[in-house]
């Protein structure tokens, strides 16, 4: 870690920030939708590449053998002449925990104001930026206000943790104030587009003065405040991102305790929404009562499947039960539109939730866990790890295989795996192979239709991302900043590991031939020759 960026010792707790996901399909700027897979080797539009969230692409000729370069001095500054395989890099903030989306020629990724890009932002904020996918150049930024709430709500110096969804011509976000937004994909250099248009109230900040947008700020179409709206209390930081499908923005809540770390403020409050990604309507809405048992928060983002020719959204819950919900919401007795519970799965064996029939306190060792990292959808089965915030040390996971066609309360998965510690990583999952890391810092490779275990490899530092799974390569970061490289496959063989100069806490990607990884202070584009 640079020793120049102090500010990001403060933050380092918040390990649920990786885990944003974002949307699926081609939203025209008029609002007309055509459902469109991603193609193979192309854009990487959304956390998890599609709508399933396995982080799995076709790439191929990924750089194996390359170098982020060393830091000039004590600066932030790269020495260029350091590097090798570098195409671009940009410099962000001191916190960067979301993941980096690609679509368009366009590359976003959250990060705060600790370097600010414009100087009429000089104070805390979590930022958005939008890059030139050729160059690293800002195209425009989102520069959120704080909510002044401190620790408890809207951790300081903290940025945007959500991965922008980039579906047409819109961009979907959710901040750090607890808010969906929808944005313009040019920002303001094409005009200031409706519905929104007084991006400079919201920029200048609750009970501030005004600040008044330029060509680099973003253009905000609609936003949805489900602080406001929902009475949402989000536990330390708003953690999500967006699923978005046939028109419709699915998002976690992040509804969860108090500072006392007990007390949940509002119990009544959803942990799953659907809203219009038109508009920012509220459409459905959760009532399986997930509030009433939450652990910690909802910080995991919802994925989507197929369920018998039928839809199915996948949630890792705050209750540490996997749940799949109707896409389709029905209208209560009140005429609020409710997404239907299909079945919940608790991925806690029960006996991490009791010992000699008492329940066991959230947070031991041995204890239950809630679900931070992404369920992923494969061949009509949904895959589920439990975990914690790191803060809390580490403890013993599960990784639960599902099938998604059953109905009601399951008890019986199709294999469940307890060789793995808590986790908040996403599983990558090709040709019947997962692979799948903790945050003890072990990569486990299983056999998706048994549940054995392959093969493990120690990484020897704790982890917070997920596996990318490309070119025949498993990429995975951890918090010493080593990035390590394996082969894909039924035997373990390991290609490689590079260092960088700060610690890695999101998920490599993968787009049009560049390999994506960053830290917590730059973002780095990898590929063959610098190209």
């Amino acid at each position: 870690m640079c020793k120049d960026r102090s500010r990001s010792q403060m933050t380092r707790v918040l390990a649920v920030v990786v885990l944003a996901v974002a949307a699926f399909g081609v939203l025209t700027h008029q609002g007309r939708q055509t459902a469109s897979a991603v193609p193979p080797g192309g854009d990487w539009p959304q956390w998890g590449r599609d709508h399933t969230r396995n982080m799995v692409t076709t790439h191929q000729g990924l750089p194996v053998d390359f170098s982020p370069g060393k830091f000039l001095g004590r600066s932030d500054e790269i020495d260029m002449a350091s590097t090798l395989n570098v195409k671009w890099i940009a410099e962000l903030g001191s916190q960067a925990y979301g993941n980096t989306t690609i679509a368009d020629g366009r590359v976003y990724i959250g990060t705060n104001n600790d370097l600010p890009r414009d100087p009429k932002y000089k104070d805390d904020r979590s930022v958005v930026y939008c890059l030139d996918e050729k160059t690293g150049e800002l195209i425009w930024q989102l520069a959120v206000p704080k909510l002044g709430t401190g620790k408890v709500s809207d951790w300081e110096f903290l940025g945007i943790c959500s991965s922008p969804a980039v579906v047409g011509s819109f961009v979907y976000v959710v901040t750090n104030r607890c808010e969906v937004v929808c944005l313009d994909v040019h920002g303001m250099a094409n005009g200031n587009d409706g519905p929104f248009t007084d991006e400079a109230k919201y920029l200048g900040g609750s009970g501030k003065p005004p600040i008044q947008p330029g060509p680099t700020d973003a253009d905000i179409i609609w936003i949805y405040d489900m602080l406001g709206e929902l009475g949402i209390f989000p536990h330390n930081v708003t953690s999500s991102s967006a699923l978005v499908h046939d028109g419709a923005v699915y998002v976690s809540t992040s509804n969860g305790v108090d500072w006392s770390h007990v007390d949940i403020p509002n119990t009544r409050a959803p942990c799953l929404i659907k809203l219009d990604a038109r508009t920012g309507e509220l459409l459905g809405e959760e009532a399986s009562g997930i509030s009433q048992r939450i652990l910690h928060c909802n910080w995991s983002s919802p994925a989507y499947g197929d369920r018998g020719g039928r839809g199915v959204v996948l949630f890792g819950a705050g209750d540490g039960f996997c749940y799949g919900f109707d896409p389709e919401p029905v209208k209560d007795e009140e005429g609020f539109g409710v997404l239907k519970e299909l079945w919940r799965f608790d991925c806690n064996p029960q006996q991490y939730r009791f010992k000699d029939n008492k329940p066991i306190k959230y947070g031991k060792s041995k204890g239950p866990s809630e679900i931070i990292a992404t369920p992923v959808f494969y061949k009509g089965r949904a895959y589920a790890v439990i975990g914690q915030d790191p803060e809390h040390g580490e403890g013993v996971g599960t990784l639960s295989c599902i099938d998604v066609s059953q109905s009601g309360h399951i008890t019986d998965p199709v294999w469940q795996y307890r060789g793995i510690e808590r986790s908040i990583s996403t599983p990558s999952i090709e040709d019947d192979l997962l692979y799948v890391a903790d945050y003890t810092g072990f990569i486990h490779c299983l056999d998706v239709n048994t549940g054995d275990l392959l093969w493990k490899h120690d990484t020897l530092g704790h982890i917070w991302g997920s596996t990318l799974v490309a070119d025949g390569k498993v990429f995975i970061g951890n918090e010493d900043g080593f990035l390590t490289i394996l082969a894909t496959g039924r035997k373990l063989q390991k290609m490689g590991e590079v260092e960088f100069p700060a610690p890695i806490y999101s998920s490599a990607v993968a787009a049009n031939g560049v390999l994506y990884v960053a830290t917590q202070s730059h973002l780095y584009a990898f590929s063959e020759g610098g190209t």
